[in-house]
């Protein structure tokens, strides 16, 4: 494989994996919901104004509004909820969770009109994946583990995969440009503007102090706008034209582990056998639904993976 694949795949697993950490750091002093807006409403104009000036069109009305429909579902009810979340979650188990999405993009694959049903093995391989998320988040006497989790927190990253494999699954018959950096760029911008209208209505301007927020979580916010969304993008971006959406894919399986281990090491994030024994079930799990189901699911769970979350 060519170096500069590897540097591509090696950014890839470093960027998106150690985004749940920059988001951890952003919302210490900045609120969740407001800390995403201005994230992806800058991230956004960068792609948009850069595709521009590369020469493409662009979105027609009718893109913008599925682009509406799409970035709210990712980055509104995706991302957004993933920055709630983390402010009582631990982000390398936050990524866990988030690692399950594939599962709930083959569910929900299998009820809509037209969709592809799941094989039996398929359907093990979700349950067995499920037992693997209860033993991560459940009750910590069943483990003998001291790692209490915030059942809201918990909830809501289990919505936000929810969300965010509907908004995958609409994206797939949505009106949206040629340029994939468009589209994406277009989704950030308008999802921005959900963002923005949740934060006014839970009041997060009028609580937030301005002043308090730490230089840290700047820095954060600052990662996740050029590295997190502009360089990870542009990474994934330049292998699904370059390299087997297969080798591309395997980020989906790396990132929660470097999640992990970064959250234990940069944050001091509990590191336990509980953890690791959700890890390997979870991920053992997305491998097997995505090496047994039928090719449409097999594709889809492939190109539209969880990290994107981030």
């Amino acid at each position: 494989m060519k170096t500069k694949t590897w540097l591509a795949l090696i950014t890839l697993y470093i960027v998106w994996g150690s985004t749940y950490i920059g988001i951890k750091i952003a919302v210490e002093t900045i609120p969740p919901f407001l800390h995403a807006g201005i994230r992806f409403l800058i991230s956004g104009l960068i792609l948009i104004l850069w595709q521009k000036a590369a020469g493409n069109e662009l979105p027609t009305k009718r893109q913008w509004l599925s682009a509406a429909v799409v970035g709210n579902f990712l980055l509104l009810g995706g991302n957004g909820l993933v920055a709630w979340a983390e402010q009582t979650i631990p982000s390398g188990i936050a990524a866990l969770i988030i690692a399950s999405t594939p599962m709930f993009l083959v569910l929900l694959e299998a009820f809509r009109k037209g969709g592809a049903k799941p094989t039996w093995q398929v359907l093990v391989g979700l349950l067995i994946g499920f037992i693997g998320i209860f033993i991560l988040v459940g009750p910590g006497e069943l483990s003998g583990s001291d790692l209490k989790l915030n059942p809201l927190g918990v909830i809501a990253l289990l919505s936000a995969s929810a969300l965010w494999a509907s908004g995958s699954i609409y994206s797939k018959t949505a009106d949206l440009p040629n340029s994939a950096l468009m589209t994406t760029g277009a989704e950030m911008l308008m999802g921005s503007i959900g963002l923005f209208i949740v934060s006014f209505a839970m009041r997060e301007t009028q609580t937030w102090n301005f002043t308090a927020v730490s230089t840290r979580s700047i820095y954060g916010l600052i990662y996740l706008i050029l590295i997190g969304s502009i360089v990870g993008f542009g990474s994934y971006t330049w292998l699904l034209k370059n390299v087997p959406i297969s080798l591309v894919s395997t980020y989906a399986y790396v990132n929660p582990i470097v999640a992990v281990l970064l959250g234990f090491w940069l944050l001091h994030e509990p590191l336990e056998s509980r953890i690791w024994l959700g890890t390997a079930i979870i991920l053992g799990s997305v491998i097997f639904i995505n090496s047994r189901g039928k090719p449409k699911v097999k594709q889809e769970a492939r190109q539209i993976t969880p990290e994107e979350i981030t």
